[in-house]
């Protein structure tokens, strides 16, 4: 029988063990795997798992890889053939993922070509969880037309609307590659409740505009990135591809550059522009509470007034 002074050793021992697991459980460690693409689904398969399980071997505990990293770039061009490469979700691609994320204890989000139905396509990200289940599914909401990024001839714009996703190891948001250039986007993901906003990318410089554009491209995008992280008091991943890929006579070199920001805005990870990376970093989630008591942006936006965000500009 114990004591009373035993009793209140044992209660205080198990207030610090509730206090010591509550507080670990908001540290996570993010992998970020940049990589090279090949022109080989299967190849490209191979290596994406060899680094998956590299990344899971670090401790890394949520993984993702790049935007539609099983096939080169094929919105550089229009070509009816590339939406061979589409499949449905769940289908053989996604349960090679998941079997893998089964076996490794981890979540990953991986990036696919989705065939919904018959002449329906989308950009599509999955989150799958630690038991191998896809416990969620983004389509990529923005889709761009510009010079070597045909997507609207391939994708049919998002109708999933936006997301966040409850894992084991920290309340994910998925967006997709031209998602990340509109703060709504952020914002709503942001609202939905994640943590940690993903974005899958293959975005690079055309080689002809590099000398005199490329350095102004690249910030724009490390600093929308970090605009997103402060104004939402999230962290931030992005994970882009490397290398030159070329399509008849378009080429587009992609920047690399993966990052991972904390919630006030530091870049606190960042990979090189030329080489395959695994990028590990632990974070501490209790960072977003002090963030956000720090810069309540969250809690001073007028929303009784944001009605016109519904609407496009007027004519002048």
């Amino acid at each position: 029988m114990l004591t009373i002074e035993e009793n209140g050793r044992v209660e205080i021992g198990k207030i610090f063990q509730i206090f010591f697991k509550k507080f670990m459980a908001k540290k996570t460690t993010i992998g970020l795997i940049q990589t090279k693409v090949f022109d080989n689904q299967n190849k490209n398969i191979e290596n994406s798992v060899i680094k998956i399980k590299e990344a899971a071997k670090k401790k890394a505990k949520i993984i993702c890889l790049p935007e539609l990293f099983l096939s080169p770039y094929f919105c550089q061009s229009e070509n009816h053939a590339k939406f061979k490469l589409a499949e449905k979700i769940p289908g053989r691609l996604s349960d090679i993922y998941c079997k893998l994320a089964k076996e490794l204890s981890v979540v990953l989000m991986i990036s696919l070509f989705e065939k919904k139905t018959t002449g329906f396509y989308h950009n599509t990200s999955i989150v799958i969880d630690d038991k191998g289940k896809i416990i969620s599914k983004y389509r990529k909401m923005h889709i761009p037309d510009d010079p070597g990024y045909y997507e609207k001839f391939y994708f049919t714009p998002g109708d999933l609307g936006f997301k966040s996703t409850k894992t084991k190891y920290g309340k994910v948001g998925s967006l997709i590659c031209w998602d990340q250039w509109f703060p709504e986007a952020a914002r709503l993901t942001t609202l939905k409740g994640a943590e940690i906003l993903f974005y899958p990318t293959a975005i690079g410089w055309h080689p002809k505009e590099k000398k005199l554009f490329g350095k102004s491209q690249l910030e724009a995008w490390i600093t929308i990135q970090r605009s997103h992280a402060i104004a939402n008091g999230v962290f931030v991943a992005a994970i882009n591809r490397i290398g030159l890929e070329k399509i008849g006579k378009r080429k587009i070199h992609f920047w690399g550059n993966s990052m991972i920001i904390d919630p006030s805005g530091n870049i606190i990870a960042k990979s090189k522009s030329d080489k395959e990376e695994i990028l590990i970093t632990s974070i501490d989630l209790n960072k977003i509470e002090t963030a956000r008591n720090h810069w309540p942006f969250l809690r001073d936006r007028r929303i009784d007034y944001y009605k016109g965000l519904l609407k496009n500009p007027k004519d002048e």
